[in-house]
């Protein structure tokens, strides 16, 4: 949880460090430059979550070998991903543009924040393997270490970007790009201590054979189709609000940045599981894997209760700690009960995500999220477009409830068909 937590607190700084600026098109702008790259690289989020899954249940099978060469075919398929990204940017940069369709006024400034955000790519997606196989081997402390330090860097390099050398949008994208590549040679340099303590060697031949890495490929797979799906219905949700304003677009994007937050410190509970579960999967124990979900259950049902209470505590001040632009603000202030319900509908989803991913069922997980984006999210905006922005963060709502119905259906159809150790 406080390693997840230092992720969006880092983009709360982005929104107050930008926010407070007397204009909300650079506002606007980090908004649709961060959904851009929140699409790109969350794309292939499965680096991250099917490593930890594969390292968990090696570390349950006491499999060293096996570990050191999961977590080199992860890399090599990350800088591969990586190259791809970087050479054929202006593709995905402008066909991000036309789809996000910011306003005239808005598009330069998003456009100049994406040109140099791309260039983090290889440290971003090499990042999420280390991240993985950290938390695949139960070595989260590392995990801390690396999140807070890599974001307390970005945060002081925002600050003088934008505060000091007036950089405005571009700033922060410098800033981020800096702050990747200094947490990627942290990263490097505690897993080289962590694989010195590793017994057994790389399989070469598997490293370099292309049918070694169709099991990897499988199971993601399933998890890139199931984080395109997402992501697709969260970039949907920008793109909306950008026509109904600047002034809609920044404030969902303040209202945005709180539901991450709440997301990253449920998904502590999620990350635990995945390790946690992956190991018990691995040592064929089934009676762990049920005693550390319902522990899991308990604590994170406490976390989201909490968060709900303390947003219809202290929403509007929190709201006012980000921007100073007085439209902005009352706009947050009328969706802010949607943001009230968020941690209560959504918990179970990210929960059961955890079990999934350490248990490598992650085909349940594509599953629950394509019901959930196709058959409910996107009928219940059509039917509410009437409603405008109320409409947008309904629907929004509506996913969350639909993927923690469907998440739930699948525990239970895994469980009665006796599938967990498959």
């Amino acid at each position: 949880m406080l390693s997840n937590i230092s992720q969006p607190l880092l983009g709360l700084i982005d929104i107050a460090v930008i926010g407070h600026l007397s204009d909300s098109r650079y506002l606007a702008a980090v908004a649709i430059g961060s959904t851009v790259f929140s699409f790109v690289y969350w794309s292939f989020g499965f680096l991250r979550m099917g490593t930890t899954g594969v390292i968990a249940q090696t570390v349950g099978a006491r499999d060293d070998s096996a570990n050191k060469t999961v977590f080199a075919q992860s890399l090599l398929l990350a800088l591969s991903i990586a190259l791809f990204l970087i050479v054929f940017q202006t593709i995905i940069i402008d066909t991000a543009m036309v789809l996000l369709a910011p306003q005239a006024d808005v598009l330069p400034h998003a456009q100049a924040y994406a040109e140099i955000r791309i260039y983090g790519a290889p440290a971003v997606l090499c990042n999420y393997v280390l991240l993985g196989w950290f938390v695949g081997n139960q070595n989260t402390k590392i995990l801390l270490l690396l999140l807070v330090s890599t974001n307390l860097l970005n945060i002081v390099l925002d600050i003088i970007a934008v505060v000091g050398l007036d950089m405005r949008a571009e700033g922060l994208a410098y800033a981020t790009v800096i702050s990747e590549y200094s947490g990627l040679l942290m990263a490097g340099y505690f897993a080289r201590r962590q694989i010195a303590k590793l017994a057994g060697e790389v399989y070469l031949k598997v490293l370099l054979s292309w049918r070694s890495y169709l099991p990897i490929i499988k199971v993601n797979q399933y998890l890139f189709v199931r984080t395109i799906s997402l992501l697709l219905a969260m970039s949907f949700f920008t793109a909306q609000g950008a026509k109904l304003g600047a002034d809609v677009l920044a404030c969902n994007a303040v209202l945005m940045t709180f539901v991450m937050l709440i997301s990253h410190v449920l998904d502590g509970f999620a990350h635990a599981l995945e390790a946690l579960v992956g190991k018990a999967i691995g040592e064929q124990n089934l009676t762990k894997f049920f005693e550390m979900f319902s522990a899991a259950s308990v604590c994170a049902a406490m976390v989201a209760a909490s968060f709900s209470l303390l947003f219809w505590l202290f929403g509007e001040a929190f709201i006012n700690l980000l921007t100073s632009i007085e439209a902005v603000r009352e706009h947050a202030y009328q969706y802010l009960p949607w943001l009230i319900c968020i941690p209560l509908i959504a918990v179970a989803s990210y929960l059961l995500d955890g079990v999934f991913i350490g248990a490598t069922q992650v085909k349940v997980m594509q599953n629950a999220m394509l019901i959930s984006v196709f058959c409910v999210y996107f009928p219940v905006w059509y039917f509410s477009q009437s409603l405008a922005n109320d409409g947008l963060w309904l629907s929004l709502s509506a996913l969350y409830i639909a993927r923690a119905m469907t998440s739930i259906y699948g525990f239970y159809k895994v469980t009665t068909h006796q599938r967990w150790l498959h």
